[in-house]
């Protein structure tokens, strides 16, 4: 069985603040996109894992390999699954690419072994395995809040094209979060401008919206000539995702968001034209 694990940004990221239990109280709204990875799953006496990049690791410190390991747990079959990764989401840019390929495998491994478990079941096994995996589950458009976990509907993003930029530095969630724990200063209520201008439909309105508190307290090298470089090149707005380093910026013409990847794709190889998903 072929499946795909399909990327995805923050239009906005609040951390409302460090709660007792040591996790993020957060408020986004998150959107799936059409850059992604393909997973190949098979039956087999144990779990293995492969990808085609040898930067990835395929030990039990992989996503799949827990989302694996937590299925056959609750669902008590006997065996393991073969899965074979071909990687296109870069690592360490806030597009979620270990939290899709778990999320992919869980639907993948329900389907293939007919275990039919729920969606409830399916999302309390993802967010064992990452707090963006219940997301990924579901996918679209939707606000995201607690740790990530508490999922409502989002309207659609308006029609739009993006070009997904990924600068060579990279940014480890957990030094994003040490950081933020430490700022002096709130941010701002992204979610809530985000969320009004989804429902007004505009993609000006929107592209103004877009803010990301983990890109203040981050100040990743190269963000900020990424979204100058997308919006003279017509974007409507541009923003860090995740905890970074990727930047994307939205479009209203497929032909503007071509020419822009293919623009930045020269300095930095790992830029991607996408749609909405």
């Amino acid at each position: 069985m072929q499946v795909n694990a399909y990327a995805k940004i923050n239009l906005s990221l609040d951390i409302l603040g460090r709660r007792e239990d040591g996790y993020h109280e957060l408020a986004m709204v998150m959107q799936s996109i059409s850059l992604r990875d393909v997973l190949t799953v098979e039956p087999a006496g144990e779990t293995s894992l492969s990808c085609t990049d040898p930067r990835v690791p395929c030990g039990p410190e992989n996503t799949l390999w827990r989302a694996a390991s937590l299925f056959f747990q609750e669902t008590g079959l006997p065996g393991g699954v073969r899965v074979a990764l071909e990687k296109h989401i870069p690592s360490q840019a806030g597009l979620g690419g270990g939290s899709a390929d778990a999320a992919a495998l869980l639907r993948a491994l329900n389907q293939m072994f007919q275990a039919g478990l729920a969606e409830e079941a399916l999302l309390r096994l993802g967010l064992q395995v990452g707090a963006d995996v219940p997301f990924c589950l579901r996918g679209g458009a939707a606000l995201a809040q607690g740790v990530g976990e508490r999922l409502s509907p989002a309207p659609p993003l308006p029609p739009c094209f993006l070009t997904v930029c990924k600068p060579p530095a990279g940014v480890s969630t957990a030094e994003a979060f040490r950081r933020a724990d430490q700022r002096r200063e709130k941010g701002k209520n992204h979610t809530a401008a985000v969320l009004e201008a989804l429902r007004c439909g505009s993609l000006e309105s929107l592209g103004r919206a877009l803010g990301n508190d983990f890109e203040n307290v981050m100040q990743v090298p190269q963000v900020e000539a990424i979204k100058s470089a997308m919006k003279a090149r017509g974007a409507a707005g541009a923003s860090m995702t995740g905890s970074g380093s990727a930047v994307f910026g939205l479009f209203a013409s497929r032909e503007a968001a071509c020419s822009c990847a293919a623009a930045l794709k020269g300095e930095y190889p790992e830029t991607f034209f996408c749609t909405p998903v």
